[in-house]
């Protein structure tokens, strides 16, 4: 999940759509809401954020010490022109990166991806197994060196699950993380499909389970 901060609707809505458009989730917020919202906002509900983009405000230099209380998901800025002393500003400020617009959500999506392998190089690398090896950069996971097609949503989760290969995830986590904390127009219970069809395809291929599911606990990428 990602979470857009433009007091602009009309620049939160795009990404929002684009965000979709590739299968993940997002919502907007305002300046002002944000501060709200990260402040309130549960532990699971912070856990499913992949990455935080800031637009063009006053106060932004101000947000990475505000979000980074809360979260050590990825922070970029988006710039609407190039200007040296603005970029070193919000990096000395804690972005971990700025990129000048227009840029298309794939771009952030691989920019994120890649300050989260930066720093959790030592916990969660690339290559998942001697067999299966998951991507994060819009590649669908190869086993035995051969592409395993996966719609989108499954293969989000996948990486994800990989991604927290250390903890237990919730459903609640995955839910949101895939669809988005403000979605009311899907239940909760459609994860337990794309989680049967997933382990489905993994053990189809394998031969064993790579994802462990316990009833009420959640679930937990085991390799």
């Amino acid at each position: 999940m990602y979470v857009i901060v433009d007091d602009r609707s009309t620049v939160a809505d795009s990404y929002v759509s684009g965000f979709s458009h590739e299968g993940l989730s997002s919502f907007g917020l305002s300046e002002d809401e944000f501060k709200g919202w990260i402040e309130s906002a549960s532990d699971g509900d912070i856990a499913a954020v992949e990455g935080f983009l800031l637009g063009d405000f006053d106060r932004r230099p101000t947000y990475p010490e505000m979000i980074r209380s809360h979260s050590r998901a990825p922070i970029l800025a988006l710039s609407d022109q190039k200007n040296l002393v603005q970029t070193l500003e919000l990096f000395t400020a804690g972005i971990d990166d700025v990129v000048r617009k227009p840029v298309h959500v794939r771009e952030i999506i691989a920019r994120t991806d890649a300050i989260w392998r930066r720093v959790n190089a030592n916990t969660a690398p690339e290559a998942s197994g001697d067999r299966l090896k998951v991507f994060f950069d819009g590649r669908d996971p190869e086993v035995d060196g051969e592409p395993l097609p996966l719609p989108r949503r499954e293969r989000h989760i996948l990486e994800y699950l990989v991604k927290n290969c250390r903890r237990r995830v919730t459903k609640a986590q995955v839910f949101s993380t895939i669809y988005g904390i403000f979605n009311e127009h899907v239940d909760e219970s459609v994860i337990e499909g794309h989680m049967s069809k997933l382990r489905k395809k993994l053990r189809q291929k394998l031969g064993y389970d790579v994802i462990d599911a316990k009833r009420y606990l959640g679930y937990q990428f085991v390799g």
